[in-house]
């Protein structure tokens, strides 16, 4: 019997890639012979995230955990109090539950974790997914024995012996997308190219006010499939209705949040895709091979979408635009001109697909096996 801790989380974008090593850990050393146990902040953002752990069958408990900041704020006073109670706390659970191996997906909330298995001596594996690691990864890899990275320029912020690169783990559900079953599914027509919209899973206020304005253009040649999120829907509803386009019909339809399977589909009927630039929407982007715009986040810590975008962009896997500058004639115009030109947009399929490595959560499986064993 196996037992694996998993930790991270605090501002989205971990619990997906956790789920994907979980499913590898337990296909590779047996459903029966494998205890899976997540501790993380307690936050509301992380309280949606239960019901996917614990679907999995994964153990889920909260700590406190402070955020780690490079700026000024009246926090920092707080938050390292926040930490030093989520370690106290972290050392009770984790001594009950004494795992043979520890995998943090980064984030402040796996800090008081990672501390405490650290104490106890457990071997600990990381994962930073982004261009440069955020300020809880640099302090967690001085703690980690194997550290897993998905960018090459990561790899000069870590000691070179214990670092690999291994990608993104991607949910396995997500690669089974059918061109046919998502024309039905979004009420698309196979003689136009679709447009697919994301936002990330709690959505993106400004993209999601700039296709708005951009519809009515993108309508003349394409049809579209928005991923509003659940907070923007209904905005986004109203707002396209009152613009001439019902949600499902048109060419347009609007969801608030997709399932993997309706996000493989999604994927797989897409012609081009507008996203922000979280390292799993990338890998996820990058298994689909898709032309890609990105438009980075402005405020996303240490401004890891922007490195993402940029990393991407500099290879001619994607266009990075500004969110500041994505109204409704630079968006649809370059979604135009990478539709219209085929020469380009064959280059960013094959350029960007490097960034998708199918073996991670296996590889991140094997190694958290071998040193559980160890």
């Amino acid at each position: 019997m196996i037992h694996v801790l998993l930790t991270g989380g605090g501002s989205g974008g971990h619990a997906f890639p956790l789920i994907a090593v979980a499913r590898a850990l337990r296909a590779q050393y047996g459903e029966a012979d494998t205890r899976l146990y997540y501790i993380g902040p307690k936050s509301p953002m992380m309280e949606r995230e239960r019901a996917l752990f614990e679907a999995e069958g994964i153990e889920v408990t909260f700590v406190l955990a402070g955020k780690v900041r490079r700026y000024t704020s009246s926090q920092n006073f707080i938050d390292p109090f926040r930490t030093l109670w989520g370690i106290i706390q972290s050392l009770y659970f984790v001594l009950r539950i004494m795992p043979n191996v520890v995998f943090a997906k980064g984030g402040y909330g796996a800090v008081p974790v990672v501390i405490a298995a650290w104490l106890y001596r457990i071997p600990i594996m990381i994962h930073e997914s982004d261009a440069v690691p955020g300020v809880a990864n640099r302090i967690l890899g001085k703690f980690a024995r194997r550290i897993g990275i998905a960018y090459p320029s990561a790899r000069k912020f870590f000691r070179e012996r214990k670092t690999a690169l291994v990608g993104v783990p991607v949910r396995k559900t997500i690669l089974n997308g059918d061109p046919s079953r998502a024309r039905k599914r979004f009420h698309l027509v196979e003689e136009r190219p679709t447009v697919l919209v994301l936002g990330g899973s709690q959505g993106a206020h400004k993209i999601n006010k700039a296709l708005l304005e951009a519809l009515k253009i993108l309508a003349t040649r394409t049809q579209v499939i928005h991923q509003t999120g659940e907070r923007d829907y209904e905005y986004v509803v109203h707002e396209a209705a009152r613009r001439g386009f019902k949600a499902g019909r048109d060419g347009y339809t609007p969801v608030a949040f997709l399932s993997p399977e309706e996000m493989g589909d999604a994927l797989a009927v897409a012609d081009i895709v507008v996203s922000r630039a979280g390292a799993t929407a990338i890998a996820e982007i990058a298994a689909y091979g898709k032309a890609t715009i990105l438009i980075p986040l402005n405020i996303s810590a240490n401004d890891h979408q922007r490195m993402n975008a940029y990393e991407i962009a500099k290879e001619g896997g994607a266009i990075v635009l500004d969110e500041t500058n994505i109204g409704r004639t630079m968006l649809s115009s370059t979604i135009f001109k990478v539709l219209d030109d085929e020469a380009l947009r064959l280059k960013m399929e094959e350029k960007i697909i490097a960034f998708y490595h199918p073996l991670a959560a296996d590889h991140i499986a094997q190694g958290l096996i071998e040193m559980a064993q160890k």
